[in-house]
Formats: C-alpha cells, structure tokens, sequence
C-alpha cells in the first residue's frame, strides 16, 4: 500500500485481524484464570490489537499526511515484536515445535489469587490509565487542530468567536460552528449578529445529486439529545448569503469517500458499511486531498466571497465550522485586520454539569 499503491493484502489482512483479536481475547480471559499461561510472553501479545489503535491516535493528531508510513512502521514493529517474543519462548532463535515449550507453561490450573489480582489490575489500573490518554489525546487533538477556536472543559465543549478589525473600521467577526449542539448555542450567536452584517453563510451543495445520500446529521443529533444546526439556526439579523461551494468541484477520490461517509451516516454503521470502510481502497495521500477539498476549496471561496462583500458593508459574520477557522483568520489577518475582541460560547453542555 505504502510503496505501490496496491491493496491485494485487504481481505487477507481484515480475516487475520479479526481471528487475531479473537484468538487474543481469548488467551487473556485464560491468562486471569489460570496462572499457566505466562503473562510474560502473551501479555504483549494480546493487548498488542487493541493498543496499536490507541498509539496511533497521537501520529493521527501530529502526522496526519503521514499516517500511511506510520501504520507501516507500527506493522514492522508488530512482526519485530513476534519474533522477539517467539525467540524468549524458545529459549533462542533456533525454531522448534511446540513453538511454546511446556516447560514454559505454569503447573497451577486455577488460582483465585491469580483471578483477583488480575482483575484488580485491569479495573485500577488499565481500563483509568486509558481513560485518561484518551482525554488527553482529545484534548491535544481538539487544541492542535481548531488553534484554541474549540476547547473541552468539564463543564462541556465551547468555542472561541474573535472580532477582527482593519485600519479601515471594516469588521470580520468569526464564529467557529458545529454541525450539532444545544439548541441555546445557535439562539445565543443569532442575537449577536449586528444588524448591518452580512452573514456568509456556511453549506454546500449538491446541484446534481453526485452524492447517494444527503448530507445529514440528524441520527448524531438524536442520539445525542442535540439540535441540528440546519435546522435551529436562523440568524434573524443581518443578510444572509450563501458562500460555501457545490460537490461537484471536488475531486473523484473525494466525492467517492464522501459517499461512503454519507451511506453511513444515513444508514448507521452495519456489517456492510463497515466492511467497506476497512476495504476502502484508499489512494496515496486521500487525506491531503480529501481536506484541500473539503476545506481549502471553501475557504478560498469563502474568502474571495469576503473580499467581494467588504466592500458593501462595514461588518462580515462568518458562522463555519470550527475546523475552517485556523485558515480564515490566518488569511484575513494577512490582509491588515487585527484581532480586537473574543467571547467563548458554550457548544454543548455535559449532562450533570454547571456553568457559573
């Protein structure tokens, strides 16, 4: 896949991961049933599966042009690491049968010590630590990727919306938006919008229906106890104008990814779908291309849209996405406006949470 683009190994690869973590979790339940199975040996191998993913989010966070070669360094490491393993089985690296020799084997078939101290360790230790990496990994991906537009606090999730203004008194005020939150959030930002605005409004388009299904959040929405944003806000002042762009100017790659995502969206994530998410023959660099479509082709339009509209009013209110936000402003401070004002608003409020 790395080196030539080829994908003849998926099946064989998806058949072998899913015999692999069965085959691991099985070998750990017998690890905290009987002392017999050295934890040594297959301590590392059965939690390789599951703790590959969980290593990969960082790269995912920092190295997302290079995840390809990323994942071919974690396999390499993987058949490393069977083979050293292999080797202290063996007692060296000459190979012999039975690959785990029974003097390697413990003699006890069931201790209650054993199943105690195990369960312990996997309950205080290992399900707390991973709890926290995956906060501090969500914490360090929504930080690096929105550049402070977006934060997670324990009272829920906010976003950061800055007022920009030129020499020239002209204003661009940026309020980061997501595509589901509490209903509160979208009524908050509509009453702020200055009356002499434009409001360069966010949502593309699909004039002729390239996509299976419709791009929709509805059963996020839901599941969530949230409110879609095409369908609560409405901005009641200001002009409202439509700056985003139409599928049909990005590339093939990107339409056929986004089919699948929308398939899934709509139909939830069935056996089928998955299947062709994990066999999704993915071309180099999808996900360079897949985000120059999806936001460096809507913020150059959204910016020449900007450029177009400044010069008819005074204030411009760009209501997008968080993950467009970074762009925007570093290109709008380019061009002589400076930041002058910010105000945090609550996005989604964590059930059982307060804000003072």
């Amino acid at each position: 896949m790395v080196f030539f683009n080829l994908h003849l190994l998926a099946g064989i690869r998806l058949l072998v991961l899913i015999l692999a973590m069965l085959l691991g979790l099985v070998v750990y339940v017998l690890m905290a049933l009987t002392p017999m199975v050295p934890k040594r040996l297959f301590l590392p191998v059965t939690l390789f599966n599951p703790a590959a993913p969980l290593l990969f989010i960082p790269f995912m966070i920092y190295c997302f042009g290079r995840l390809p070669w990323v994942a071919w360094g974690f396999s390499l490491f993987q058949v490393m690491l069977g083979l050293w393993i292999l080797s202290l089985a063996q007692g060296g690296w000459k190979l012999r049968w039975p690959l785990v020799p029974v003097e390697r084997l413990g003699t006890r078939g069931f201790s209650w010590l054993n199943l105690c101290v195990f369960v312990l360790a996997n309950l205080l230790i290992l399900l707390p630590v991973t709890g926290v990496y995956l906060v501090l990994c969500t914490l360090a991906a929504v930080s690096h990727f929105s550049e402070g537009f977006m934060a997670l606090h324990p009272a829920g999730i906010t976003v950061q919306m800055r007022k920009y203004v030129r020499d020239d008194g002209k204003t661009v005020e940026l309020f980061p938006m997501a595509h589901v939150a509490d209903a509160s959030f979208y009524r908050a930002i509509s009453q702020t919008f200055p009356t002499n605005s434009i409001i360069l409004l966010e949502g593309v388009t699909d004039e002729n229906h390239l996509l299976t299904n419709g791009i929709s959040y509805k059963r996020m929405a839901d599941a969530l106890g949230l409110a879609e944003q095409h369908e609560t806000f409405a901005p009641e002042r200001g002009e409202k104008v439509r700056a985003d762009v139409d599928v049909s100017i990005f590339s093939t790659n990107t339409l056929a990814l986004l089919k699948l995502v929308t398939q899934i969206h709509a139909q939830g994530l069935k056996p089928d779908t998955l299947q062709q998410l994990l066999l999704y023959p993915a071309p180099p660099d999808l996900m360079g291309e897949v985000m120059d479509n999806l936001v460096g082709k809507r913020n150059q339009h959204l910016l020449d849209e900007l450029k177009t509209r400044l010069v008819q009013t005074d204030c411009i209110v760009v209501p997008w996405g968080v993950a467009h936000m970074p762009g925007i402003a570093e290109k709008i401070q380019q061009e002589g406006f400076h930041l002058t004002e910010t105000h945090d608003y609550l996005v989604i409020r964590f059930h059982g949470s307060s804000v003072k």
